[in-house]
C-alpha cells in the first residue's frame, strides 16, 4: 500500500487503486491523509500545464518540513485526474 513517511508517522497511506503516479510523484487522494499533520503554507507556484500549486507544510512532533506537500486545488483541464490529490517531497518518504 503506497505510504508517505516523515520522521515516523505516517502521513498518507492509500490502496494502490486509489493514488495516481504523474511525473515521478505519487498523488494520494485527501482521504488518505492525516490532517492533523499538515498545516497550509502561503506558499504557492505555477506549472506551464497543470497550474497552481498549493503547499502545506508538514508538522511532526514539533518539527516543521516546510512546503513538503502540495496540492491543485484547481488544476488545469490537463491534470483534472489530481484535482484533491495530495503529493510529497522534501525528505518525506513515499513507499
Amino acid at each position: 500500500m503506497p505510504t508517505a513517511r516523515w520522521k515516523g508517522q505516517t502521513i498518507a497511506e492509500a490502496p494502490p487503486e486509489s493514488v495516481v503516479s504523474l511525473e515521478g510523484n505519487v498523488y494520494f487522494p485527501e482521504s488518505a491523509l492525516s490532517p492533523a499533520l499538515l498545516r497550509d503554507s502561503a506558499t504557492t507556484t505555477h506549472c506551464p500545464w497543470k497550474g497552481t500549486a498549493s503547499y502545506y507544510d508538514v508538522v511532526v512532533d514539533g518539527e516543521t518540513n516546510h512546503d513538503a506537500a502540495w496540492t491543485y486545488k484547481r488544476p488545469s483541464d490537463a491534470a483534472r485526474n489530481i484535482q484533491g490529490f495530495v503529493a510529497f517531497w522534501r525528505g518525506v518518504e513515499v513507499t
